[in-house]
């Protein structure tokens, strides 16, 4: 395993450690977690981007339900 160091101000630190103690957990799997979270959420959003490029032909939900006679 290997160390990732963080600069924060003393505000921030605070805010830190003591979110971490609020959801009993510590401060670096709160990182790790968060970070992880991040990456994930960009993939995600990127992916989504390149499916919605490489459609042809979208349809709005109204038009859908009015093709479907609902």
């Amino acid at each position: 395993m290997t160390t990732i160091s963080l600069r924060v101000d003393n505000r921030d630190s605070k805010l830190i450690r003591d979110y971490a103690k609020l959801k009993n957990t510590s401060v670096s799997n709160l990182m790790r977690t968060a970070i992880i979270e991040k990456i994930e959420d960009e993939l995600d959003v990127e992916n989504f981007d390149r499916a919605l490029a490489s459609m042809e032909n979208t349809h709005s939900f109204d038009d859908v339900k009015k093709e479907l006679g609902l």
